[in-house]
């Protein structure tokens, strides 16, 4: 066989090899396990905690969970009734099981998530608050149950720390923009993270929840609401299981599921009705995101709820680690105040390689926006020295019966979006054309816009 003809046969072969790239999604799945606990519970209200609301369980809720770990691990019930809390820090082989009719009640004192921890902060490392339920370097850690988890988060506790109007901030009071920009400055400038204390006056809100550099985490059944933040935050972890969780909170930054710079993670039947992203998968922002250098890769959605949101399955912005071997799939997505399906947000300054995302057998109500957002000129824009690198995306049998846009692609002309294929798919009253700006290989097969093909 001549060179050409067999180089041809072996790219033909390679392309065949790759044609089920769900065939992956598999192999993930195969290696998420969810962690097993001991049979012992360690009741919190035995160690003094008190379920009329009032009380602080704070030292109670920590005695449990140090009584659980030194026997070598099983589940810390919360049992009904509403119980008062500050920060709980869990342990590795500990369960926090919020039962039936328990909620936990997180304080609207900030002094309560004191002192600082190492944590991450819109994509950059620093001493902060703590998050409401954190872990630190632990492995086999649960959150699980039917109850609550209530961070009781509003337009006069945390929310106006953003700086926004519309949720109680005027003009002259305290926001967390100061706070913000000087921990940007510092990851640019390279100053450790150890030395970037922020905390009492910074005003950085916590994150809800947020594993960080843990492996082997369950958070199942539990309902959340009203955060002041990101709520799920799981960080440089691996072997992540996010299961039949309902998000509702809808404040500023709201996202209801981050997972940064995560390995093997899956998110299944989970309701999320946000003030943010519903789901969104980030790997650090810009130097600190290169600096530290682990991609988020490896997420599998299955038969996800989105409601209210900026975007159903969002990649960005903070990105500058990359992010690949993303699958999603048996989603239902509808709502007025969801603006996107799938959303991109990246820029010359964040950088970073989105690859292989594919997406299958989603229904989709109505979204405000587009059915397939990829925008390059997100916030900084093109102000930068670190292309953005997005390709290889598919999106297979995806129906949707209201959106403004179907595709809005916005790419540079020096690093144009990649392979963007559809197949199979059915979008009705789509209001404007698509925007292309610097699109390379855009595919569609078998695809229908109000009605006529494409």
């Amino acid at each position: 066989m001549p060179v050409t003809n067999r180089r041809a046969f072996l790219k033909t072969l390679a392309v065949l090899a790759a044609a089920n790239p769900w065939d992956e999604a598999a192999a993930i799945l195969k290696r998420i396990r969810p962690p097993s606990f001991p049979n012992r519970d360690f009741d919190i209200t035995r160690y003094g905690a008190s379920g009329d609301g009032a009380k602080d369980s704070t030292d109670a809720i920590r005695r449990a969970i140090a009584a659980c770990s030194q026997a070598g691990g099983g589940r810390v019930i919360v049992p009904a009734g509403r119980f008062l809390t500050g920060a709980i820090h869990l342990k590795s082989n500990v369960n926090l099981h919020v039962g039936a009719g328990a909620t936990l009640l997180f304080d609207r004192d900030p002094r309560k998530y004191l002192p600082a921890v190492f944590t991450r902060w819109e994509g950059a490392e620093c001493m902060n608050y703590s998050p409401f339920i954190y872990a630190f370097q632990q492995e086999n850690i649960g959150i699980t149950g039917e109850g609550t988890l209530d961070g009781q988060a509003d337009c006069q506790h945390w929310w106006p720390w953003k700086g926004r109007t519309e949720c109680g901030w005027k003009k002259g009071d305290p926001s967390q923009e100061k706070a913000r920009n000087l921990l940007f400055k510092m990851s640019d400038e390279g100053v450790p993270p150890d030395k970037r204390v922020f905390g009492e006056g910074g005003l950085l809100r916590p994150m809800f929840v947020q594993p960080y550099r843990s492996n082997n985490v369950l958070i199942e059944g539990v309902s959340i609401r009203n955060s002041p933040m990101w709520e799920l935050h799981p960080a440089l972890c691996r072997n992540v299981t996010v299961r039949g969780v309902k998000v509702s909170s809808h404040g500023p930054n709201n996202d209801g599921c981050d997972p940064e710079s995560c390995t093997d993670v899956l998110i299944k039947d989970c309701v999320f009705d946000t003030g943010d992203d519903c789901i969104a998968l980030k790997s650090g922002r810009n130097s600190d995101g290169r600096r530290v250098g682990v991609a988020c890769e490896n997420i599998v959605i299955q038969g996800c709820q989105m409601k209210d949101g900026h975007g159903g399955v969002t990649i960005g912005s903070e990105i500058s680690g990359s992010a690949r071997n993303i699958f999603a799939e048996n989603c239902r997505m509808d709502s007025p105040n969801l603006d996107r399906v799938l959303r991109l947000k990246t820029n010359s300054v964040r950088g970073g390689v989105i690859e292989n995302v594919y997406l299958r057998n989603i229904t989709v109500g109505q979204v405000a926006d587009a059915i397939v957002q990829v925008d390059f000129h997100y916030e900084e824009g093109n102000s930068g020295k670190f292309k953005p690198v997005v390709r290889n995306i598919e999106m297979r049998n995806v129906t949707a019966k209201k959106s403004k846009y179907a595709l809005y692609l916005r790419g540079y002309e020096d690093a144009p979006i990649e392979n963007i294929q559809l197949v199979d798919c059915t979008f009705e009253q789509v209001a404007k054309p698509d925007v292309l700006e610097h699109v390379k290989g855009l595919v569609r097969r078998n695809v229908r816009v109000n009605g006529a093909a494409v």
